[in-house]
């Protein structure tokens, strides 16, 4: 009896990967969202304002999701066997933000790939994303990138990100991320998030926590910095 076939790995930018089974991914979200809970990033059942100005009944606190190390390094670790078959030549984090993930991912992958980040910016009404200076020579003709995300709401960052990573002339094996809040989000690379949970959010006029008079909690509505630039110490020195 012939051997049962089995898929091979994808091609460059594939959004096709083996995919675990539906208890497999209900148990490993359940056990991933209780860890988010435990750093205290991840909120429910409330009335939150959001930084938009629109209200939801739940919130991560992007600041807390890797205050704890040993958590960190579990996630990093079972984003990093998701695309070991695949192997990459980089770990291209999507900011500082998802800096500390990326390097846990980096770590856990058997190819041993090159950690870089990217810095985020607006420059008049569009987003923009480029690569500091010293980590051009990372992504070039030929490199395997895996991008590192912590949060995807709209996609907009990625889809900059993947455009720069196929102008250098490397390839994508998939993005990692930590919780896709938006899973209609359509993206050209595969996606393998730990937490996939769609957050409801209301206009202020048609909130449905408001009809119920339930209190409006504002501690998370601070602006949202309009950029994500590379701090002094990690600047290259002129």
């Amino acid at each position: 009896m012939p051997a049962p076939k089995t898929p091979g790995p994808p091609g460059p930018d594939s959004r096709k990967t083996t995919a675990p089974s539906p208890v497999d991914a209900e148990v490993r979200e359940k056990l991933h969202l209780e860890i988010l809970r435990r750093t205290g990033a991840y909120r429910s059942d409330d009335h939150f304002l959001l930084p938009s100005g629109h209200h939801a009944p739940e919130y991560i606190d992007k600041a807390l999701v890797t205050t704890e190390p040993t958590f960190t390094e579990g996630l990093g670790a079972v984003i990093a066997k998701h695309f070991a078959p695949w192997p990459s030549d980089v770990v291209l984090s999507t900011g500082l933000g998802a800096l500390i993930l990326a390097h846990c991912v980096a770590r856990a992958l058997p190819s041993r790939p090159a950690l870089v980040y990217a810095t985020k910016g607006v420059t008049g009404p569009h987003r923009r994303v480029t690569l500091p200076d010293e980590f051009q020579r990372f992504v070039t003709g030929g490199s395997k990138v895996l991008i590192v995300e912590d949060l995807i709401t709209t996609g907009e960052t990625l889809r900059l990100l993947i455009g720069l990573v196929r102008a250098s002339g490397g390839s994508v094996v998939g993005i990692g991320c930590l919780w896709q809040r938006n899973s209609k989000v359509d993206l050209p690379a595969e996606v393998f998030s730990l937490v996939t949970r769609d957050f409801s959010t209301y206009d202020p006029q048609t909130c449905p926590l408001c009809r119920q008079g339930r209190p409006l909690n504002v501690e998370f509505a601070r602006s949202e910095p309009a950029n994500e630039e590379a701090p002094e110490a990690f600047r290259p020195r002129s």
